[in-house]
This record gives structure tokens, sequence and C-alpha cells, in this order.
């Protein structure tokens, strides 16, 4: 991860709408088509809506009573695989041991009543554990859980194939829920947990097929980790690490402490589609050192008001913003749906600054400034060979770093008032720029190369873009703040077919 933003002069669709409908969803208030831009979004209020469970337990489901502390965990041990199980109305507890957790067998249902909630007591530190596939957990609610930073409460061991839908999981340490290959998570309320509302991370091999949808995902990242271990990079409503394939769809994120969505190390093919992504006290999306997505059809309103003011406000003249894309781009050697990274159809309104492409030049394989410590890029499998003198010619000068490139930004509507945002300066900005390189000393990136690669090199283009309100452009490096003409004049030639109205916007 990269949560410090290297400085130029340092050394370094239909089913979510039917879920949406659902789960008690409503318009956004006071919306608008907007020509050219994302219809009015749904939102996913599932967390003050929840969907009840069944009233009476289903025929041939296992009862599991309130009343009897471990008896989830004792039933699920004593049942065989494929097992329904119901768990009556009221507060359910494990065993007090810190270690006591439900590890359910293949195939299991868990099915909770209206008013069936599995209660941590802050005393255990994981609900659902093991590695057995295909299970399944509904309307339950999941809460005081404190598993360790870093690891979850539900799906702990990120095990395959997991449903979760209609539940609620707040209220607990760490994050609240873990991933699997081909997990589907819709219609649940992620909220109030202590670090992520869900880490979709995978000890061992990637996580492939991942679906999340008609969620709401709010208020996570309670304990403020930033804080307390600065750079780790380890917050957020969802992070995502080395997933190959993911739909989010249809959810509302909103209020997190830090960045709404965060992909960081390796992710590929994600669709980012018709969510609303508002008041994160960070960036709404952050893109990082990953390939191929798609970003469409989102609203995407007051985000970043907190964290980037905080740098302009100690005079940091990084152009923070609500979309940051970070050593990310298209790569059509990598099997995906799309071989580039397209956003377009989205409503940017009222954030802190636009779209940010970035590239650290220090940042590479095998370089001591690469914060994803031991890992390399999708296309050099060793991260060795990535060193002098081999680094320097082709293919490795290409393929040992993550390159922000092939990235088609259109028909997007990006409003600021900055009354609302309550700036005067540093939250009008769109961006492409890179530093200057300078280590290690063997570096073949050194002095102005990438900055020049992403600036003009790498494919990267805004265009049919409307603006309303005093935007500004930066490229290249933050000393390059351009208007509106400059950015579309030579050398640039950005924003082809693009209209400005500089009042518009307040």
């Amino acid at each position: 991860m990269e949560i410090k933003r290297q400085h130029w002069a340092l050394a370094a669709v239909p089913l979510a709408l039917a879920l949406l409908a659902a789960t008690g969803c409503e318009s956004t208030p006071g919306a608008r088509a907007m020509p050219g831009a994302a219809p009015s979004t749904p939102v996913a209020r599932v967390c003050a809506k929840p969907a009840a469970g069944p009233a009476k337990a289903p025929a041939g489901a296992v009862t599991v009573d309130p009343a009897v502390v471990g008896d989830l965990a004792a039933k699920t041990k004593s049942s065989p695989p494929n097992t329904t199980f119901w768990l009556r109305p009221g507060k359910h507890r494990l065993d007090p041991d810190r270690y006591a957790q439900v590890i359910p067998k293949e195939g299991n249902r868990y099915l909770g009543a209206p008013g069936a909630v599995l209660d941590g007591r802050k005393k255990n530190q994981y609900a659902f554990g093991g590695t057995a596939r295909n299970v399944t957990i509904r309307y339950l609610t999941v809460q005081r859980f404190v598993a360790p930073r870093d690891e979850g409460v539900v799906n702990h061991d990120s095990a395959d194939e997991w449903v979760i839908e209609h539940a609620t999981i707040q209220h607990n340490s760490g994050a609240g829920l873990m991933a699997g290959a081909r997990q589907r998570v819709r219609a649940s309320c992620l909220r109030d947990n202590g670090q992520y509302g869900m880490n979709a991370y995978k000890g061992t091999g990637r996580i492939s097929g991942l679906v999340v949808e008609g969620n709401e995902i709010v208020g996570n990242n309670t304990d403020n980790w930033e804080q307390r271990r600065k750079g780790c990079g380890c917050t957020g409503g969802i992070k995502f690490w080395a997933v190959n394939g993911a739909d989010v769809r249809g959810n509302w994120v909103h209020d997190n402490r830090g960045t709404g969505l965060w992909a960081d190390t390796n992710n590929n093919d994600f669709r980012i589609e018709d969510n609303v992504l508002e008041e994160n006290d960070g960036a709404a999306l952050i893109y990082e050192t990953s390939y191929n997505a798609v970003i469409r059809k989102n609203t995407i309103r007051r985000n970043n008001w907190v964290e980037a003011r905080k740098y302009a406000e100690h005079g940091d003249n990084f152009p923070f913003a609500t979309i940051y894309l970070s050593e990310s781009g298209g790569e059509p050697r990598i099997r995906a749906r799309t071989d580039k990274i397209e956003i377009y159809r989205n409503v940017l309104e009222n954030n802190w600054s636009g779209i940010t492409l970035w590239e650290n030049a220090d940042r590479f394989c095998n370089s001591p400034a690469n914060t994803s410590s031991g890992d390399c890029t999708l296309l050099v499998k060793n991260t060795d060979r990535c060193a002098q003198p081999a680094i320097a010619t082709a293919p490795l000068y290409a393929d040992c770093r993550w390159k922000t490139q092939r990235v088609d930004i259109h028909g997007n509507r990006f409003v600021l008032d900055k009354s609302v945002v309550d700036c005067t300066v540093k939250c009008d900005r769109m961006a492409v720029l890179a530093n200057y390189g300078t280590y290690p000393d063997w570096s073949p990136y050194q002095g102005e190369r990438v900055a020049e690669a992403i600036t003009s090199k790498q494919h990267n283009r805004w265009h049919d873009n409307v603006y309303l309100g005093p935007w500004k452009f930066v490229a290249h490096d933050p000393s390059r703040i351009l208007n509106s003409g400059q950015w579309q004049g030579a050398p640039y030639r950005q924003d082809a077919g693009s209209t400005f109205r500089a009042g518009d916007g307040g």
C-alpha cells in the first residue's frame, strides 16, 4: 500500500436494483438525472431497514436456543454437512474462551429469526471460521467480537463460496467480514467495525469471482488505525487485496473513517458500478498497483473533506482526490473483461478535487521504496529478476513497475462549489503526474522519465466530460497547475469535447 504519496522533491445492474428494492432502498433525496452522466442512483438503506428472517424454523432445520451458551457451535459440531440452523430470537453466545467460534461444515446454512443476534460480548475473537465451502449466513446480526488487526469475524479463514445476505455485521474489532473466492455479499449492513467492513484478503491464493451487491457499508475504522500505525494503509469501508474479478455494485458506502473502497496490490478485472459513495473521510475510491477496471454510473459526493484538508492545511501540494489511481492501469496481457481502466458516466459532486492519476517513480519490484513489500507485478513472477543490469532493458524495464496507463475518463459530470466544500485552494484539481525519480541509486527510472511517460506516453485520456465550477488541472508534476485552456492545448491535449462552466458550480 502507499497511503502517503511521494512528493516531487522527496527521495521516494438489474439484479442490483431488485436487491435494492427488496431491502428498502430509496431514491437519493434531491437527485436529478444529469445529461451525459449517471442517472439517479438508489441508496441501499439496509442498516435502518434490515430484512426480517423467518419467524418459524424451516422444515428440517435445527433450532438453536439463545438461552444455552455455546448451543450454536455445539449443534454445528454434532450435525452433518448441509444442515440448516435456525437461530431463535434473542442474544446467542459462544463459550467464553477467546478462540471459541462456530466451525461450519460444507453446505451449512445459518438463518436468523427476527431479533436473532450472535454476540461476542467483547470476549470472543471470531464468530464463524474454518475452511468449509458453500456456507450461507442470512438474517443474522453478528456483533461485539474482537478480532485482531487485519483479521475478520465472519469467515475468518477466507473460505470459498460463502453467501452473506441480509446480515448485520457491526461493532466488531478488526474486519467485520473476510472474503474467499466466489463469495457473495448481498443486501447486508457492514457497520461501525474497528478496522474494515470487509477485508477481501486470502492468505494463500487469490480471490476470484467476488460479488459485493446492495450493501450499506458505513462508519468503519472506528479504531482509527491510520493514526495508531502511521501510513499502514489498513483501513476503510472495504479493502481488496489480490482479487481477480470483482463486481461491486449498488452499494451505499458512506461515512467511513478513511477510504470508502480501496483495491490495493495486484487486483484485476473490477466492475465498480451504480454505487453511492459519499461523505467518507478519505477518498471515495483508491485503485492501487492494480489492473483493468470499469468504474461507471456511480454517484460520488462530499468525500475526502477530512484527510485531504488536513494535508492541505499542512502545506502539502499533492493533488489528493476523490478517485485516486496509483500505479494502476489497463494491461492487455492480463486476462479481464476489459483491457483498460475506464471511468465513465459518474457524477462527482462537491468532493475534495476529482481524479488523480499517479505514479511513484521510485516504486517498482525489488525497490526498497515499494511499500507493497515483497510483491511484484503480475507480469514478473520472480521479483529478484528486477535488478541491474536486466531491469534497464526490455522487457523488464516496462514489466517491473506497475504503470498508470490506458486510463479513459469520459462522460462524467464534475461539480464543484467551493462554498459547500469550504475551501479556497487545493480542492479543485484533476491531475496526471509523477515524482522525480531518485531512489535507489541503481534505479533505471530516475529523473523525469516516469513523469513524462504518465503524462504523454501511456495513453491516459480525459474527453467529453462536463465541468461545473472553478476546476484546475495538474500535469507532469505538482508545480504545473493549468487552466482549462492550457489543459486542452499543446502539449497535453486533454479533455477534447468537454465543456467548462466555471461559474456554474456555485
